[in-house]
């Protein structure tokens, strides 16, 4: 799976992301989600970024082998023409992938999606890219994981229905109240509860972890040099760097 990492100073800046004809990438602030639905936002970044091994069980009852579905297959046949303009406008403005249809590529036999209506094209390079900004702009990692073999293909089917059926009965917990909360009430965040809601989803989720990378390191050295804590030769070099990489 390919990553795109020249784009993530840009994904942190927060500005629209022209990502071709007709398709640009709105990042959203908290505010503008909070307004949308937190819950409903969320259920469409996934399905937006969905793997076929995210939906292992619902593919197997379609009679589908998860592990022989690539990730533009699954989004250009089952997942986009689901994705009402009305839901999707708030990532990708006028956009709407309901008018897509499956066509060969002119020239080649590659498949893609089409909007007849207004002539744009959508590739599997493209939504690859597309998928890969979503999920760096919101702190998500792709779901690769693959069975050994038949016998753990069916052992993880049956666990993923499982999951889904326990998460159908547990009430919904929002997953950025208790980030702002702490954040705001953090004395290295620089913004107040009124303020906050102005950020760009990115930043935020950046924010969160790189404050807990700066309070750790922080304990770390204290500790270290103190005298009567930790050995630092023990301790890995980007645990001590808070200006290093985020997990």
């Amino acid at each position: 799976m390919q990553a795109f990492t020249d784009d993530e100073l840009q994904i942190y800046r927060g500005k629209d992301y022209d990502l071709a004809p007709g398709i640009t990438i709105h990042q959203p602030t908290l505010d503008e989600i909070c307004d949308y639905g937190e819950r409903a936002y969320w259920s469409m970044i996934y399905t937006l970024t969905s793997t076929s091994a995210d939906l292992k069980f619902q593919l197997y009852d379609m009679g589908m082998d998860y592990t022989k579905i690539s990730d533009f297959t699954l989004f250009s046949n089952l997942l986009a023409p689901s994705c009402c303009q009305s839901e999707t406008s708030i990532i990708t403005g006028e956009l709407d992938l309901t008018k897509y249809e499956l066509a060969k590529n002119e020239g080649s036999e590659e498949i893609v999606m089409y909007d007849f209506e207004n002539d744009l094209v959508i590739t599997e390079q493209l939504y690859l890219k597309f998928a890969d900004i979503l999920r760096r702009m919101h702190g998500l990692k792709r779901n690769s994981q693959l069975p050994a073999n038949e016998a753990t293909r069916q052992i993880l089917i049956e666990d993923a229905r499982e999951e889904y059926e326990r998460q159908k009965e547990t009430p919904y917990v929002s997953q950025l109240k208790n980030l702002v909360s702490a954040l705001i009430n953090c004395p290295g965040f620089k913004y107040d509860h009124t303020r906050v809601w102005d950020m760009k989803i990115n930043a935020f989720l950046d924010s969160v972890k790189r404050i807990s990378k700066i309070t750790n390191a922080t304990l770390l050295l204290q500790s270290g040099y103190s005298g009567f804590g930790i050995n630092l030769k023990e301790i890995p070099e980007k645990q001590l760097n808070w200006l290093g990489e985020l997990d």
